[in-house]
């Protein structure tokens, strides 16, 4: 089994930034992939970005340039920069893990808030 804890999630205004955390703990394999999910009310559940334990990372293309994910292997966590919020932003975002015939787990999300 495998927790993930988040933090990091709140209001900020449009043009801020945001930093969230996750970080995770268990039967964590060293070869796996965390990712950030973000959805926003009345809307499926979409990709923010992706990161392996090797260090690749994907991005919705639609956020490149603004978001970037990072991670700590060493600590097992994994960070989500937001920087030049906007309203369409506001979603529960959450934190994914999954390791090839380990199972696949969730965060139970944070909600971020982006308002002024």
């Amino acid at each position: 089994q495998v927790q993930l804890v988040e933090s990091g999630g709140g209001l900020v205004q449009p043009g801020g930034s945001l930093r969230l955390s996750c970080a995770a703990s268990g039967n964590i394999f060293r070869i796996n992939t965390m990712a950030w999910y973000r959805q926003a009310p009345g809307k499926q559940r979409e990709l923010v970005a992706t990161m392996t334990s090797g260090g690749s990372t994907n991005y919705a293309d639609s956020l490149k340039g603004r978001f970037t994910i990072s991670r700590d292997n060493a600590k097992n966590t994994v960070y989500l920069q937001m920087n030049s919020l906007k309203p369409e932003d506001t979603a529960v975002y959450y934190c994914f893990y999954t390791a090839n015939s380990r199972g696949s787990y969730w965060g139970q999300g944070t909600q971020v808030t982006v308002s002024s």
